[in-house]
């Protein structure tokens, strides 16, 4: 069991270093664009017959269909003719187009913009026809290409953060939030936040870890208030099997309930096999934690190797929840002290 967790963190540790310069990852979830939004709910009704005047799933005709999905996907009004929807917008080349753009064309069944149709990618408009209703038609079709009169972007999508908005570049634990947030051992949220200071779980702490050390439990179920179709189920089986989270001997584990600093500390000294030195010792001077204290070594062994300086200071405060930002960190420099 040792041996295997040396050889999952060592693994680990060459990865992260490779990517600690790559691209966020963190925020690869994101929500598909309000243009991509268009394309697919317009898809949805590709085969509803053309209709003249036709405003409707029951029938559509090509600016009743662009007004009807911008509408319904993205809340957005547009005028009723393809020449009133030629107005709006911002104007863009057929280069740049976007999924979710109107595109125009000219002199189809009259003279000037008679035709519109929303942009679909890959050189693909989806626009109400005559012949096979709404359906997906090339840019380059010999009918369609020759009319093409130009193009408006009418959704502006909202500006996507290349990083946590809470946490600031300049922050002394900013490399331990992006390496781990880069390998996806811990993630943001939806809203583009990290939320440093929110407290950890001992659930959440056994998921964290496991996603580090990669352990397989042999049997699911220890105890009675972690059923197997618990989220953390399996971590929590497998960091207890390895003896780095320990139940209570009510044989509960109380997945639900936050860490302290000082469960921290044992946990992280526990997971990655770390000794307290006795220079480390000799270093670390909380005046709040004596030598005799059950977490003790944890406490002087992860301040001793921390990298950020978020450990500093003349007290520990361990009995004070641990938040995201000291449990990533204490990850981090485990991770770099093997």
């Amino acid at each position: 069991m040792v041996n295997s967790c040396k050889k999952a963190i060592t693994a680990l540790i060459a990865a992260v270093m490779l990517l600690t310069l790559s691209p966020l990852t963190s925020l690869k979830t994101e929500a598909a664009s309000v243009g991509e939004s268009i394309v697919t709910y317009g898809k949805k009704f590709m085969g509803v017959p053309y209709v003249f005047g036709g405003t409707t799933p029951h029938g559509f005709d090509c600016s009743g269909f662009t007004q009807y999905i911008y509408k319904n996907a993205a809340n957005v009004s547009l005028p009723r003719t393809a020449e009133q929807q030629y107005k709006v917008g911002t104007a863009v080349s057929k280069s740049s187009l976007q999924p979710g753009d109107l595109v125009f064309f000219a002199n189809t069944y009259k003279a000037g913009i008679s035709h519109v149709g929303v942009y679909a990618g890959g050189n693909m408009v989806l626009n109400a026809t005559s012949s096979e209703g709404i359906a997906l038609v090339s840019l380059n079709n010999s009918y369609w290409g020759p009319k093409y009169a130009g193009s408006k972007r009418v959704v502006k999508e909202p500006v996507v953060p290349d990083w946590f908005t809470d946490v600031a570049k300049s922050e002394t634990t900013y490399a331990a939030i992006k390496t781990l947030t880069d390998k996806e051992v811990i993630n943001g949220f939806d809203d583009y936040t990290f939320r440093p200071e929110a407290k950890v779980t001992r659930g959440q702490a056994a998921a964290i870890l496991n996603r580090v050390l990669g352990l397989k439990p042999e049997v699911m179920s220890h105890f009675k208030d972690v059923p197997k179709s618990y989220r953390f189920a399996y971590d929590i089986a497998a960091i207890r099997e390895a003896g780095i989270i320990n139940g209570f001997d009510d044989k509960t584990f109380r997945p639900e309930e936050e860490m302290t600093r000082n469960e921290m500390a044992s946990i992280m000294q526990r997971a990655f096999e770390l000794k307290m030195s006795q220079t480390a010792a000799a270093s670390v001077g909380y005046s709040d934690i004596r030598a005799d204290h059950w977490a003790y070594e944890g406490i002087v062994t992860m301040a001793s190797i921390d990298k950020t300086g978020l450990f500093k200071g003349g007290k520990f405060y361990g009995t004070h929840n641990a938040t995201r930002e000291a449990f990533t960190v204490a990850i981090y420099n485990a991770m770099n002290a093997q």
